[in-house]
């Protein structure tokens, strides 16, 4: 669980060759398009009533092969690494200046040239990391594992406990102490347990893997692989006490406020309030998300050998640090992440490696070098417009239901008012004063960012929330919904087309933009967003009946999901991805009628051969063109809370009227749903 719920609201579609060759638009960095659909990548051959994602995408599907540095490509994948050439071209050129000291140029122009220089980092091999792993050595018993796993926390290192700062739920104005489980390091919990094949190539590979590290470190085979299968059995141990990705999605499941002194007493060997002294946590009260790891954790550390605790704590260590130590490790940790669970046949290149980190380390000193290079002021103000038409056309169909009563649609529509807009980039820039950066000093300087991030956390526990903050940097190719604020974020990342384009007609926007502002939106009223009130509070606010008849139209939509197979033989949960599923319909209902409204909706004329309706649909068609590695969609089914692309189309267009008009779609069509299973919940 993060501070706020994350939404991939809409992921771009790949950036078409034909683009590239564009007239220079001489008001900003872009180059100015006037072409905005991809004619080439479509498929006429298939009946769009059958399978509209194929037919707007079936030859691109055919002829795209997966280049060997990415997991996928189209969609999120071409839009992010055009993203981050532009934030590459800004590093590159910032790091050659001679920049003030502690200027935002300097700390990430110097931080990419301490991580390009990969013969220092080489030559270094993984001394970096052993004077932690020396702490963990001296450890003697557990209640000193437990102290060096509270206490590393100050230093950007820390273990066993899953802490963070955020607002308590049920007071929305307030940051509060959470903790949540941890203590896993493949993806989530039935990667322990599940007995197909492929999750038992996932454990040996995982098991290698730790081995591998071991031995890096002078560990003898044998003894790494005892070490490791240790670690391994240890980890399914403390899977049993971990939720599912779907009991996560329980709001009211995974709020257990305590008293310090009284959650001490369901983990006595723990010593919890020495745990929050040695964190530098003072507090008495605090969250937590899913108490049984704890409890868990209280009876293993007692019971699992001393030896294997630390042996633990050491592969923590060296896994955390991998991607910054020698090119062995580095390697190791791109065999099993990259090449095992995401299918990834090759390392990117370093520049790329060193984007995402200095964008996920220093985001908002990059992000204001990147607002004033790649998004003009009036790309702003034209998205305020789009919001606000979505919004007004949202209040209208809560308006609209049958199936609400008049008590409940009074504060939804209160909720929908209340809305507030963050749009491009933050009106307040966050501080980074107490991060040192120096050219030659690579880990050096990722721990002096690993401090700042706890001491910022440390600094929100008991205060009021700042508003103003975001959560996620500006050039970030996404969006957001936070039901603590009751806001919807959309940083200038994914402001660039093909989501967005202020020269594109109003098809193309509100099928891409158009749709990821209703999905944004529609978050606030999923099955997890609606249990949240206007003023961001874990609160109650429907009536019985209502929240009755909600479930049971939720019900047919994760019905619908649930008969829809990947690989042939893994199945959407339809239960995990039931949110997005919800803001992908809510989404695209919104849109279209908001479409509807301008002079172009309104309109017959054809554009590259398409009605207005027809190019709205194809848009988002387009948006979501995708082709991913067997590994990657199989880790997305399990983990990730969005359908595949071809259902995040395919499935809400099939509960739409409007697409059966556009494209006569009638019963014996694959895409025809019968009214009686068709979702009709926003």
């Amino acid at each position: 669980m993060k501070t706020i719920k994350w939404v991939s609201a809409a992921l771009p579609l790949l950036i078409l060759t034909a683009c590239n060759h564009q007239p220079k638009d001489q008001s900003s960095e872009m180059p100015k398009r006037t072409v905005f659909f991809d004619k080439s990548g479509m498929d006429t051959t298939v009946n769009p009533a059958d399978n509209l994602f194929l037919y707007a995408n079936g030859t691109w599907l055919k002829n795209t092969k997966i280049p060997p540095s990415e997991t996928g490509w189209g969609g999120m994948y071409s839009m992010t690494v055009e993203n981050r050439k532009q934030l590459h071209q800004i590093l590159e050129d910032v790091s050659k200046q001679d920049n003030p000291k502690d200027s935002k140029e300097q700390k990430v122009g110097d931080l990419y040239l301490s991580g390009m220089d990969t013969t220092a980092i080489d030559k270094l091999g993984y001394e970096p990391v052993k004077p932690l792993l020396a702490k963990i050595d001296a450890v003697k018993d557990y209640k000193q594992l437990i102290d060096l796993s509270a206490s590393t926390f100050n230093d950007g290192d820390g273990f066993l406990f899953g802490f963070y700062t955020a607002p308590d739920d049920k007071n929305s104005k307030l940051n509060v102490a959470h903790f949540d489980q941890t203590g896993l390091e493949l993806p989530e919990r039935d990667y322990y347990f599940n007995a197909d094949s492929a999750s038992v190539k996932i454990r040996a590979a995982y098991v290698t893997y730790i081995t591998k590290l071991f031995t890096l470190t002078g560990v003898d085979a044998a003894t790494a692989a005892k070490k490791a299968a240790d670690i391994l059995k240890l980890e399914t141990a403390i899977a049993q006490s971990h939720l599912t990705p779907t009991e996560l999605r329980d709001p009211q499941k995974n709020y257990n406020k305590f008293a310090v002194k009284d959650f001490a007493k369901q983990i006595p060997d723990i010593d919890f309030e020495h745990v929050l002294t040695l964190m530098n946590i003072h507090t008495d009260t605090i969250l937590v998300g899913q108490p049984k790891y704890y409890v868990a954790l209280d009876k293993l550390l007692k019971t699992q050998p001393i030896g294997i605790w630390k042996d633990k704590l050491d592969f923590m260590a060296l896994d955390a640090s991998s991607s910054l130590l020698s090119k062995p490790f580095r390697d190791a940790h791109f065999e099993f992440y990259g090449k095992v669970l995401n299918g990834q046949k090759q390392q990117k290149e370093r520049w790329r490696d060193m984007v995402e980190v200095i964008d996920n380390g220093l985001g908002e000193l990059l992000g204001q070098l990147y607002v004033a290079k790649y998004f003009p002021p009036d790309a702003k103000k034209r998205m305020l417009d789009l919001v606000n038409n979505l919004q007004a056309v949202y209040k209208e169909r809560i308006e609209r239901l049958d199936w609400m009563s008049p008590a409940t649609k009074e504060k939804a529509l209160a909720k929908l008012a209340a809305f507030s807009k963050k749009i491009g980039y933050p009106d307040k820039w966050k501080n980074y004063d107490d991060v040192t950066i120096s050219k030659d000093a690579y880990y050096k300087n990722m721990q002096s960012i690993s401090k700042h991030n706890y001491n910022e956390e440390l600094k929100k526990i008991n205060k009021p929330v700042d508003k103003t903050e975001w959560q996620m940097t500006p050039s970030t190719v996404d969006a957001y919904n936070n039901p603590y604020n009751n806001e919807i974020v959309f940083p200038a990342g994914i402001l660039q087309f093909p989501f967005f384009d202020k020269d594109a007609d109003d098809a193309i926007n509100y099928g891409a933009i158009g749709v990821v502002i209703g999905h944004e939106m529609t978050h606030s009223f999923d099955d997890q967003g609606r249990q949240y009130d206007k003023d961001g509070n874990l609160k109650d606010w429907w009536t019985p009946e209502d929240a009755a008849k909600f479930k049971q139209r939720v019900q047919v939509l994760i019905n619908q999901y649930n008969g829809y197979t990947v690989l042939n033989n893994l199945h959407v949960n339809g239960r995990l991805t039931q949110g997005e599923n919800l803001a992908d319909n809510g989404g695209m209902a919104i849109a279209y009628e908001a479409f509807k409204r301008t002079p172009e909706g309104k309109s017959d004329t054809k554009i590259d051969g398409f009605t207005p309706d027809q190019r709205f649909f194809l848009s988002l068609a387009q948006v979501w063109r995708m082709k991913k590695s067997d590994e990657a969609v199989r880790m997305d089914i399990n983990t990730n809370p969005h359908s595949p692309p071809m259902y995040r189309t395919n499935g809400p267009m099939s509960n739409m009227p409007s697409f059966y008009k556009a494209f006569n779609v009638k019963p014996g069509n694959k895409m025809y749903r019968p009214d009686s299973t068709r979702v009709k919940v926003w």
